[in-house]
């Protein structure tokens, strides 16, 4: 998947999701895009670097996914106790688009407020 259409993905997720470049201060990570829902990431990459996108998982899932998948590997600059990266352009686009729909729902029902 490439990098727009991944960017519209995460904005069809619904209306509560916000993208930002919360790290211009920062010269090493100043290009990335984060993107929140609740007002807590749960999806991130580099615009001038598309290798890694970082998501948030269940824990007890992560070790499975590395396995069954080679596209998946460590999350840039998270805990990898609750995070994973995926590269974009190797994993296939249904699973990329049900992390990323698996990290928003994580984030979401966590802050959400009732």
């Amino acid at each position: 998947m490439n990098i727009e259409d991944y960017r519209n993905y995460c904005l069809s997720l619904g209306d509560d999701v916000e993208e930002r470049m919360p790290f211009t201060a920062f010269r090493y990570a100043s290009h990335i895009l984060v993107f929140y829902v609740c007002g807590h990431m749960f999806s991130f990459f580099d615009c001038d670097n598309f290798t890694t996108v970082t998501l948030k998982c269940q824990s007890d899932r992560i070790d499975e996914l590395k396995e069954r998948h080679p596209c998946i590997g460590k999350p840039f600059n998270e805990s990898p106790k609750h995070w994973i990266g995926i590269d974009p352009e190797t994993a296939p686009d249904e699973l990329l688009k049900t992390l990323t729909l698996n990290s928003y729902n994580i984030v979401k029902a966590k802050y959400a407020k009732e």
